[in-house]
């Protein structure tokens, strides 16, 4: 069995990955291509994609491998029930249409979107698996990892009955050591906080994370006394009288909200200090639960390394702090650590059952999140000549000189290059890109450009050889996945004190930018081999401004997600306050654009 294809779908963030010899040639989420954020639809574009990105058609694939088990969670929903029964009549029968006619027989959709997306008849489709949601995420973390040996800790909000589970890695294994199950989630204790202090759930938890700096854990003792019992190893129970998650059609309910001063904030709505607090509150125990969690299981296997994965390892705070404080010698985490990455886990679950042998060791299997699709030079110009696109064009040397005199200028770059990123981040090859040592830049972008709130930090890409001078980082961090100090070289004496979103405005270091209110940053390092162009453009920026960081984020403005083709590049530019465009070697200046024109019609297509 070589040719294996891994499918998430029908819940959140869609996806497909292609394992070619246990080699993973491609990975791309189903957002990308629908523009629908999030998009739980059947993945078929991204399936096309990866198809294609291999040079298969479907009948070529030997197995196709879905990340979830319907059945037991079918079970969950009905035990979760009958143990409430009759509270959650409500939500247990809206539930049950759909279960009834999709859900439960999952085979039969699959294999009728295989059937209509490949032209095969259906008992010539290649026969369908299924792993259990959490050995799909253990599967991406460990057999994606640089290790041959590590601990494995999987954290979500919930698969079928697992919301936190351990395992152990060795060479091709991957051994079950135990689990916390649902409705206990440490997952979706704080997505019950990201609801009652007004953003969504599953869309605005790194909205909380952001928030918290601002505030003050206030709130952290009546988490543990009233909401949470944690153990010294960890584990932990929720004390469900506060949440309506498991019945209800809410996270949280009065109970809760008598517990945090008030009901949830209305989405939208003025930002208080309550919400700073809140977001503060449960941060602080997330990081304490996810700390002892780990330390329990170094002293149960030993091991030296930890790999992590499911949406709670997303919390690079949390992250930050294990890496610091916990006593594993190196950590790795899954870049696309939410369900998107069950894809690819699933794929990989099955090629090691499957293929039982020695894992070959490798630096980076994930190819440095690089997974997606890409157009050349040649493309992209075609693109621009059809679209009568005003741009001029640089060889390597000069486009990196050029983007970084812009940059230097104080203009912000929307910068295309290469294939996609797989996973939530935006990591040097669908980016926007800005000066870090500018004080306004940080509300410019959010403001004018992202379209978002203005609390929300910003992450630095910094050349891998330079990080320790500015981050309290002594290793590579190249999934912006680890967030860190500024070194104290870098950082600026506090002249007055300030509190909520009024600490905005205090520069905290010389790259204010970038530099969050409590004096952090998400990093993501660099490296000449990882991204060659983008390294040069760091080295191009320390050249003249003596600065190897710029401000990198996602491009796409807030409610889209990450641009995909040069179309949606280019009509993300248009409807912006970005100054420049580079599209691989062509430079758009946005003053010579006609403003007047529409975004391009997408042009593209994968069938």
């Amino acid at each position: 069995m070589r040719r294996l294809l891994g499918i998430s779908a029908f819940y959140h963030d869609s996806a497909a990955a292609v394992l070619v010899d246990g080699e993973i040639v491609a990975a791309a989420q189903e957002e990308r291509f629908t523009r629908k954020k999030h998009d739980p639809q059947f993945p078929s574009h991204a399936i096309r994609y990866c198809l294609s990105e291999a040079g298969l058609e479907l009948a070529g694939i030997d197995a196709v491998v879905f990340y979830d088990k319907p059945m037991l969670k079918f079970e969950r929903l009905l035990e979760t029930y009958l143990a409430n029964a009759p509270r959650g009549l409500r939500s247990f029968l809206a539930a049950m249409p759909v279960w009834l006619g999709e859900k439960l027989y999952l085979k039969n959709l699959l294999r009728r979107e295989l059937a209509a997306l490949s032209g095969l008849k259906r008992n010539a489709l290649p026969p369908l698996r299924f792993t259990e949601h959490h050995q799909a995420h253990a599967a991406s973390a460990f057999y994606a990892s640089p290790f041959d040996q590590a601990a494995v800790l999987c954290m979500d909000g919930v698969g079928e009955w697992a919301t936190t589970s351990a395992w152990q890695g060795k060479d091709a294994e991957l051994e079950s050591l135990w689990e916390i199950q649902f409705p206990h989630s440490l997952g979706l204790l704080y997505s019950a906080f990201t609801y009652h202090t007004g953003f969504k759930v599953n869309l605005g938890e790194y909205k909380l994370m952001g928030l918290a700096p601002y505030g003050e854990p206030v709130y952290a003792d009546r988490i543990r006394e009233h909401l949470i019992d944690i153990k010294d190893d960890g584990s932990f129970r929720l004390d469900m009288r506060y949440f309506d998650y498991a019945t209800g059609m809410r996270m949280t309910n009065r109970r809760f909200a008598n517990l945090f001063d008030g009901p949830p904030r209305e989405p939208e709505s003025e930002l208080t200090q309550r919400e700073m607090n809140m977001a503060r509150s449960v941060q602080v125990v997330t990081e304490e639960i996810v700390l002892k969690l780990a330390t329990a299981l170094h002293k149960e296997i030993g091991a030296k390394n930890l790999c992590l994965a499911g949406g709670v390892a997303l919390n690079c705070v949390a992250n930050g702090r294990l890496l610091r404080e916990g006593p594993f010698e190196q950590i790795w985490v899954q870049p696309a650590a939410g369900d998107a990455g069950g894809a690819l886990g699933a794929a990989l679950a099955a090629w090691y059952l499957y293929n039982p042998k020695r894992r070959p060791t490798r630096p980076d299997a994930m190819h440095n999140a690089y997974l997606g699709p890409s157009w050349d030079d040649i493309q992209l110009q075609e693109f621009l000549e059809k679209n009568d696109i005003t741009y001029d064009s640089f060889d390597e040397q000069a486009l990196t000189q050029k983007t970084a005199a812009l940059l230097a200028n104080g203009s912000v770059i929307g910068w295309y290059q290469g294939r996609m990123e797989f996973g939530p981040r935006a990591l040097g090859n669908r980016s926007i890109l800005g000066d870090p040592r500018d004080p306004a830049m940080q509300k410019r972008m959010n403001l004018a450009i992202k379209k978002r709130e203005s609390f929300r930090p910003f992450a630095p890409a910094v050349t891998e050889e330079r990080v320790s001078e500015y981050f309290e980082l002594d290793r590579a961090s190249p999934y912006m996945l680890l967030v860190s100090s500024i070194a104290d070289s870098k950082r600026l004496p506090e002249t007055e004190q300030a509190e909520g979103l009024a600490r905005l405005d205090r520069p905290r270091s010389v790259l204010p930018a970038i530099t969050h209110v409590d004096g952090s940053a998400r990093v993501q390092t660099v490296s000449a081999r990882g991204n060659p162009r983008f390294h040069r453009l760091l080295s191009d920026f320390e050249k003249l401004t003596g600065t190897a960081v710029l401000i990198n984020t996602s491009f796409n403005v807030r409610g889209e997600p990450i641009v995909c083709t040069p179309d949606d590049a280019y009509g993300c530019f248009m409807d912006t306050e970005m100054d420049y465009l580079v599209l691989g070697r062509h430079v758009l200046d946005k003053r010579k654009q006609d403003s007047s024109r529409s975004r391009p019609a997408r042009q593209f297509d994968l069938d």
